[in-house]
């Protein structure tokens, strides 16, 4: 129970990724904020986190306008009076149906900034008074490792983002820092997730050899090929991640950029 009695807020909490982060922390001991876009998956969230024995609460969040993360702020501090933990985890791969396109078009850039790191920014800054008065809090924002390497294609947009993302998360750690505030990314790498699924079925219909195999299979074959220890990763072991680096064992790492990601990357 490393965050007992912690309040935490995590966006793009509804499903995959920070559903996961969401039910990690709680069963670490925090009550939950789930903020996404989707309230019906975000009251799902919440109600798994209240099974576990921790408040939850969901609220419909737009990560792109400023407007509606004070409000997620703002309900998190008339809930529970204060904000401990900031999971930014919201993200895109492209706009609507980008991984039906073989390449990548204005409105995929627009909405990977807009999201990935145009609603970090605006989550911190959001929260950043509120944790300056507390002089505590922790902050992760979730990358990838996509952001490691610069790569042409369908999802160049998406790397720059999380590339973006990584630095923004050292600029903030740098400003906050002496307000006893910490801020780190994660940087996972394969994890099945429905927006994977949907990647995998568009990449199967269009690679030659691919043709006949499920979306499962294509990414075990993705998994196979890419990662050492030959596992994929899940929500829960982001969860896990996340957790530790909330709890005061990481107090004194900030800007830091962490692979989750079986040995693909080294660097």
């Amino acid at each position: 129970m490393q965050l007992e009695n912690k309040i935490a807020v995590v966006t793009g909490g509804a499903k995959g990724i920070g559903r996961g982060i969401a039910k990690l922390l709680a069963e670490r001991g925090a009550n939950v904020v789930i903020a996404d876009f989707d309230i019906d998956g975000a009251s799902q969230a919440a109600a798994e986190v209240q099974a576990i024995g921790r408040e939850g609460v969901a609220v419909q969040t737009d990560v792109t306008d400023a407007r509606s993360t004070d409000g997620m702020i703002s309900t998190a501090l008339t809930t529970f009076g204060r904000v401990d933990i900031l999971v930014n985890n919201a993200g895109v791969g492209g706009a609507p149906d980008f991984w039906t396109r073989t390449e990548a078009n204005e409105d995929d850039w627009d909405a990977v900034y807009a999201v990935n790191v145009r609603g970090i920014v605006h989550s911190i800054e959001s929260v950043q008074e509120t944790m300056r008065s507390q002089r505590s809090g922790k902050i992760v924002n979730i990358a990838s490792t996509a952001a490691r390497r610069g790569r042409p294609g369908l999802m160049m947009p998406y790397r720059a983002s999380k590339a973006a993302a990584l630095n923004v998360s050292q600029a903030y750690a740098l400003r906050l820092a002496s307000f006893n505030i910490n801020v780190n990314c994660i940087c996972p790498a394969l994890l099945w997730t429905p927006l994977w699924e949907k990647i995998a079925e568009s990449r199967i219909s269009i690679e030659p050899g691919h043709q006949g195999k499920t979306p499962r299979q294509y990414f075990e074959e993705t998994v196979a090929r890419g990662v050492p220890l030959g596992r994929e990763q899940t929500p829960e072991d982001v969860g896990k991640l996340a957790a530790f680096l909330c709890s005061d064992r990481a107090r004194n790492i900030t800007g830091q950029a962490i692979n989750l990601d079986g040995g693909s990357i080294s660097n």
